[in-house]
Formats: C-alpha cells, sequence, structure tokens
C-alpha cells in the first residue's frame, strides 16, 4: 500500500495496464506510475486520455498512433465500466495485440458493471492487473506507516492509529499528512509525540473522543468532547463516522468468537489489538439489542447531517444523549 514505485519501461509499454477497483487515490497512483515511466523513457512521450464512454476502435487507433514529435505514448481510458457494447471487441483485439511503443491503461471504477469485459481482459497475456480492494479500518495505520517507510522514515503503530483517528480515513490526507511528517522530522522515528505536535491540537476533542466517551457512557464528558470538537472546525460528518466505528467496533467484539487469541480477534473486530481492550471494556455495558439500537441512530443521525438538518450540533448533542442512555450503567 505504500507509494508504488516507477515500473519499468517494458513493464508498460507495449502491454496493458488495468486498474481495478474502488480506491480512487490508489487507483491514481498506478495510473501517475504509468505516465512516470513512459516519460522516463521519452521525455517527449505524449500522454493522452479520454473515457470509454467515448471510446472506439477508430479513436483508440488516433491515440495510439505515432505522432510528428514522439512514437512513444502513454493512453488512459477511464471509466471502463461504461465503454459501449459495440466497442468492446475492438478494444479486446487492441489488448491482445498492443502496439510496441504505447503504454495502454484502463481504469475501472469497480462494481459489476463491465465485469464480462475485465474476465476477457484479465486472460490476455499482454494485461497486467493492479487492483486496489477497499481498506478495512485495521488496515489504515498499516497504510500509513508504508506511506513513512515510502519516504524513508518510520512510524509505531500507536502513532499510526492516532494520525488516522486525527485525520480521518481519507487516503489522500493521510499521505499528505505522512509526507508533511518525514520532511519535518527527516529520519526521525515518528512517535505520537510528534504526531501531536502537528495533528493533535486537543486531540481528545476529535471525533473518536466523543463517540469514546459516548460508547463508555459518560455524557457529559462526550457532549463536552463534542463541543471542543465542532468549535474546532472537526465536520460533523466525522463525528458520525466515528460513531459508527465505535458500534461496529463493540457490535462485531459481542459476536467475535471467545477464547480467540488477542491478535486473531482484534483481526476480526477490525481493530489494533491496543484498540481492543477498550472496545472490550466498552462492551461489557452493553447488550446486543442495546447496540442494535444505537446503530441505527447513528445511520439515523448520518443521514439527518447529509440531508436536510439545519442543525448538525442538535442532531450530535442529541445522538450523544440517545447513546448514553442506551449503555447499561452497570
Amino acid at each position: 500500500m505504500a507509494s508504488p514505485s516507477t515500473p519499468r519501461t517494458g513493464d508498460v509499454l507495449g502491454r496493458v495496464t488495468l486498474v481495478t477497483g474502488k480506491e480512487e487515490f490508489l487507483n491514481e497512483r498506478t495510473v501517475a506510475s504509468v505516465r512516470a515511466a513512459v516519460r522516463a523513457h521519452d521525455p517527449d512521450a505524449e500522454l493522452a486520455e479520454t473515457l470509454a464512454s467515448d471510446l472506439s476502435l477508430a479513436s483508440l487507433g488516433e491515440m495510439s498512433a505515432a505522432s510528428l514529435f514522439s512514437a512513444v505514448r502513454c493512453v488512459v481510458v477511464r471509466g471502463l465500466e461504461n465503454l459501449p457494447d459495440e466497442s468492446v471487441e475492438g478494444l479486446l483485439a487492441y489488448a491482445a495485440d498492443p502496439v510496441d511503443d504505447v503504454a495502454l491503461v484502463l481504469v475501472h471504477g469497480g462494481g459489476a458493471k463491465g465485469s464480462g469485459t475485465l474476465t476477457k481482459l484479465r486472460k490476455l497475456p499482454a494485461v497486467v492487473e493492479s487492483k486496489s480492494g477497499e481498506l478495512k479500518p485495521s488496515e489504515y495505520p498499516s497504510f500509513v506507516a508504508a506511506e513513512v517507510r515510502g519516504h524513508g522514515s518510520a512510524i509505531d503503530a500507536e502513532a499510526a492509529t492516532f494520525l488516522v483517528q486525527a485525520v480521518g480515513q481519507d487516503l489522500r490526507s493521510l499521505s499528505a499528512a505522512a509526507h508533511q511528517l518525514t520532511n519535518d522530522f527527516p529520519g526521525e522515528a515518528l512517535s505520537v509525540d510528534k504526531v501531536k505536535l502537528y495533528f493533535g491540537g486537543r486531540a481528545e476533542a476529535k471525533s473518536f473522543a466523543v463517540a469514546d466517551a459516548a460508547f463508555w457512557g459518560r455524557r457529559t464528558v462526550a457532549l463536552e468532547e463534542l463541543r471542543w470538537a465542532l468549535d474546532g472546525g472537526t465536520p460533523p460528518v466525522l463525528v458520525t463516522s466515528a460513531f459508527a466505528g465505535g458500534a461496529r467496533g463493540v457490535a462485531r467484539y459481542r459476536s467475535a468468537a471467545r477464547g480467540m487469541r488477542e491478535v486473531d480477534l482484534a483481526r476480526e473486530v477490525g481493530v489494533p489489538p491496543w484498540k481492543l481492550r477498550t472496545i472490550r471494556d466498552q462492551s461489557r455495558g452493553w447488550s446486543d439489542a442495546g447496540i442494535a439500537r444505537a446503530i441505527r441512530a447513528v445511520a439515523r443521525a448520518d443521514a439527518d447531517i447529509k440531508g436536510a438538518a439545519s442543525d448538525a450540533s442538535y442532531t450530535l448533542e442529541r445522538l450523544v444523549l440517545t447513546v448514553t442512555a442506551l449503555r447499561d450503567p452497570r
């Protein structure tokens, strides 16, 4: 999951790079790495781009033809899922015998649409697939660690998790944060204290702290943290996202098989081992019926904030009151 190294020219010219998956940020990195390989081979290489919905055999031929300036080209076709039926055979024929000096990149945004074309492309020797699966909650710290390693540094697990909690689960933002930290602490291992210098602020007032306090049943603390979070500019949608993560964690823990090793249980719940201990303690105050109602309350609040709710603060305060009331104080 780290920044991909630039592929060798022989891996992209005269070949088709099939980019699939829903992680747009990772997909775009693959596209950029192919372009970089082509430009490294020939600085004058031409770059072309089109939408699959506009693609025909004629237009593909035009884009892959040599120009007055260079025979080497990189052609990117986006939205492969929207390729017209009448263009499928032409594209497959090209992919079966691609032009030597052309790097063709086909980008499919994920989903079932166009899966038949993907299946046929995958069978062709000249097609190489780069697939980006959606990250699980427990995988974001690993993504951060890989980003940091890519910049020649290291980060411990707790610091990586803290950065995810502070920044959120947007890969582009996490990548930028990792780049900033490694620039400001070149060659140094990144600890929680270093991360807090830039992304802590009043870290406990971030969205995850509001959710944690609520799932502990600490109403007064949760309301106070909520005010700090909103006053500090935390988007309301991140608060509902943190609540959704907290609810899922408790629900998964309650349904997971007991007697598992802690590391296996953490993997089952989808959290790092140190976070599992918090969820384990929180879950003691929750019943299956209570957590199910909490999940519904979070979904309702999230829909209100993303929809027509005129007062996000009121919606979130109501969510805090609802969740803390559902937890059994015993």
